[in-house]
């Protein structure tokens, strides 16, 4: 009887992972490229339907990831640490569940294998966003979904 390996998901945690391993953990939903305002009254940060300029909103992937800091210099560039300090992940962001112990949603194309998983059960921007150059005041753009 051969033991089954476990999927390194779940047996390494966020700053044990290789460059590869991480990056995979990444659904492609595109939350997180999209803009978002905070009540300057609560602090809380409401959400809006305008995407960065760079993502895909079909594929909910960056057009130019490598480089995307020099078109967009304000963008995030994901670390275990900051997974921690940051609150504005959407709930659903496998960064943030695995750093908070849970495991991966049975949607997410890394147990599914299928990248188009993360749309069919609908947690992706596809089909409902605009792209920031399209947008004008972001007060326009607020949505009542959870990110």
């Amino acid at each position: 009887m051969t033991a089954v390996s476990r999927p390194f998901w779940e047996t390494k945690r966020l700053d044990q992972m290789t460059r590869a391993e991480w990056e995979s953990l990444c659904d492609g939903c595109g939350k997180c490229c999209l803009h978002k305002l905070e009540d300057e009254e609560t602090g809380e940060l409401l959400p809006t339907n305008v995407a960065c300029r760079l993502l895909d909103r079909r594929t909910g992937l960056c057009k130019d990831y490598k480089n995307r800091r020099v078109h967009v210099p304000e963008c995030v560039r994901l670390t275990p640490r900051l997974v921690e300090e940051i609150d504005w992940l959407p709930s659903t962001c496998a960064y943030r569940l695995l750093g908070e112990g849970q495991g991966l949603p049975d949607w997410h194309p890394l147990v599914t294998g299928d990248p188009e998983s993360v749309h069919r059960a609908g947690i992706s921007v596809r089909g409902w966003t605009v792209s920031e150059d399209e947008a004008g005041d972001l007060e326009h753009h607020l949505v009542e979904r959870e990110l």
